[in-house]
């Protein structure tokens, strides 16, 4: 690969300190509970992967993206290999089988096979837009795409399915589909959507049946919900301070490290430390679709497309899943939630981010604004 050396105008200093400062607040929450031994050993391995992982994104943020780009069909490849292996050889957690124990550590190659979508399916609309019919390179693209989401919900992983779905379906709109297609793939979709429920384990349709009214089964699969929404609610306008949240401190919010971390903040640190995380999150997105918006060319902005999809889709469901609005997915809070796994890819998609944005057009001039773009340039 080649190294080019650019000063430091070109790194996007906001998105940086936008994740840093969500991290930050990630981390402060974990320290919350370092009154255990559970909470020490939460907050040390989150720190120790974080600043692996800060040291990645700043590494992969100087290399060019299109040689990622270039290495994605070996690397999806590779990755359907490594989610069959996962189904005949993984570890199973809390009903999942998704993990890979490497050493000490258990890997969940699922988070990385985000990434690798994205490069893909990026590589892949781009190269075959002038190849191929929108029916031929939709066709192709959602049956590579389900290869995947078939092995996910096999685990079963429901919320990871519906994030390789959601990238898959953002990035196949700004292809330049047609809207008598989109409306055939809108069908599809519901089709696909209504026959996915045969494949749910029990627990998951539980968590959905109890989605809209958790009271029906509160010391069941409603009760996760109904201790979050008690503890977002009860920290009222500044919170209750650090380390002394009834709800987390007392056990009786599950998966608060995890799933339920914003719970947590909203209890500990109340509508202001909320309501700060919703902003960084808000500034968060918008600083990936402006680089999206200064791509130099469509692998650089479908990269960027894919990503924001992958962390919208993940802040949407997290928070709103906590907040009571959304069925528990198991979907992480980006850089908020405990989780080695998908830290590390996080981290790893910003530095790509950062890559897209290091190498964008010289010229202001010649930047392409999403708004002027046009689907038909793909």
């Amino acid at each position: 690969m080649k190294w080019r050396t650019i000063g430091l105008p070109r790194t996007d200093f906001v998105l940086v300190a936008a994740t840093l400062l969500i991290f930050g607040v990630g981390l402060l929450a974990l320290y919350s509970f370092s009154e255990t031994i559970a909470g020490n050993i939460y907050f040390g391995k989150q720190l120790a992967v974080g600043i692996v992982g800060i040291a990645l994104m700043l590494f992969v943020g100087t290399l060019d993206y299109r040689h990622f780009a270039r290495m994605s069909t070996p690397l999806y490849f590779l990755m359907l290999a490594t989610l069959f292996f996962v189904l005949l050889f993984g570890t199973e957690i809390r009903g999942t089988v998704g993990w890979i124990a490497v050493g000490g550590f258990q890997i969940q190659p699922v988070e990385f096979a985000k990434l690798v979508l994205i490069l893909f399916l990026a590589s892949f609309i781009s190269k075959k837009h002038s190849e191929l019919g929108e029916w031929t390179r939709l066709i192709a693209s959602l049956f590579l795409s389900a290869l995947l989401i078939l092995l996910v919900m096999q685990q079963p992983d429901l919320g990871s399915s519906l994030v390789l779905a959601f990238i898959w379906l953002s990035m196949i709109l700004v292809s330049g589909i047609r809207w008598k297609h989109f409306l055939v793939l809108g069908c599809l979709g519901l089709a696909l959507v209504g026959a996915s429920w045969f494949f749910l384990a029990d627990y998951q349709k539980a968590r959905l049946q109890t989605f809209m009214n958790p009271e029906l089964d509160p010391q069941g699969s409603g009760y996760n919900v109904l201790q979050s929404m008690v503890a977002v609610g009860s920290g009222g306008l500044s919170g209750k301070g650090i380390g002394h949240g009834s709800q987390s401190q007392l056990n009786f919010l599950p998966e608060k490290h995890t799933d339920f971390i914003f719970a947590v903040i909203s209890e500990e640190l109340g509508l202001i430390g909320g309501g700060l995380i919703l902003f960084l999150y808000i500034l968060f997105l918008y600083r990936i679709m402006r680089i999206a918006e200064m791509a130099r060319d469509n692998t650089g902005y479908l990269i960027a497309v894919g990503i924001l999809a992958m962390f919208f889709i993940h802040v949407l469901v997290n928070l709103g899943m906590n907040m009571g609005f959304l069925p528990v997915t198991g979907l992480p809070a980006p850089f908020l939630s405990y989780g080695g796994s998908a830290l590390l890819a996080f981290f790893l998609a910003l530095g790509l981010l950062l890559s897209v944005y290091r190498f964008r057009e010289d010229r202001p001039d010649l930047l392409v604004s999403l708004e002027n773009r046009g689907m038909d340039q793909l």
